[in-house]
């Protein structure tokens, strides 16, 4: 070994050795307040954690959240714990259930004004499960973390920067963001009452399942690379001058009808039936 990687090698470990370990503290927060159908639930997810909503059949939402934080000592797990979980904005029409934590500097100073400056950007995650009345309409904006909606009916609304997710649409419209992942979608699971969907995502997969009696124009586009897989043989050109590529469909199911729009920048989106 030369010298210049003798140097830069023990300059690595003496990196490693100041670097202090974290320990990690695991609380579980529950909650459950009543709350009308017909609503509008709003989840604003940690930079870190999975989403979980389910639809129920009474008029309450239910809220579990297992919170972990890390830091480097007890007595700084114990700070840490004291300001990170969620809080909630409630009203008669929306209620907000949001994340804080070490991630938001001011909402730090809002509740601790004398919270140490070396706690700030310490790594935290929040992992929900939701449930609500199932007849509402839900906003979920999150980071990284799974992401699993069912049992809902209303519109629905995601944005995540992160995710593997799988979302069941009863009969409301739907519009989903997602940065890179995974999006499973399952459409008219408990029979066909379609809205519009607008689905974007920038790197990943989208499989998208139809029952068999969809009727929607539908287009699937892939932007850049990757390829559009088409299993719905009952999919005709809304023109017939216009032919099916494996970049772009632009299709009409049934009579036609609501409006479904599927993009993905760099991969695949797979079209199937839906099997009940």
């Amino acid at each position: 070994m030369t010298a210049a990687a003798s140097l830069i090698c023990a300059a690595y470990l003496a990196a490693g050795a100041q670097t202090p370990q974290l320990i990690k503290r695991t609380i579980t927060k529950t909650d459950k307040f009543e709350f009308g159908a017909g609503g509008t639930v709003v989840v604003v997810g940690a930079p870190n954690g999975s989403i979980r909503v389910s639809g129920g059949p009474t008029n309450e939402i239910v809220v579990t959240a297992v919170i972990t934080v890390q830091a480097a000592n007890e007595q700084d797990l114990t700070r840490l714990a004291q300001v990170t979980g969620y809080i909630t904005d409630e009203t008669l029409s929306r209620t907000g259930i949001i994340s804080v934590g070490t991630h938001d500097k001011a909402s730090m100073k809002k509740l601790d004004r004398k919270f140490p400056k070396h706690l700030i950007g310490l790594p935290f995650s929040i992992d929900y499960v939701v449930t609500v009345p199932k007849f509402s309409d839900l906003e979920i904006d999150g980071g990284k973390g799974d992401l699993e909606i069912t049992g809902v009916e209303g519109a629905i609304s995601v944005n995540l920067l992160e995710s593997d997710a799988k979302i069941g649409v009863i009969g409301g419209s739907l519009s989903a963001t997602i940065g890179t992942g995974k999006l499973d979608v399952s459409m008219g699971v408990r029979g066909w009452r379609a809205r519009t969907a607008t689905i974007q995502m920038a790197t990943g997969d989208l499989t998208v399942r139809l029952p068999a009696n969809t009727s929607a124009e539908i287009d699937a586009v892939i932007l850049r690379t990757g390829s559009v897989e088409n299993l719905l043989p009952d999919l005709k050109p809304r023109d017939r001058k216009i032919f099916f590529t494996e970049k772009a469909i632009q299709a009409k199911a049934g009579v036609g009808g609501p409006s479904l729009k599927f993009t993905v920048g760099d991969g695949n989106i797979k079209m199937e039936r839906l099997v009940l």
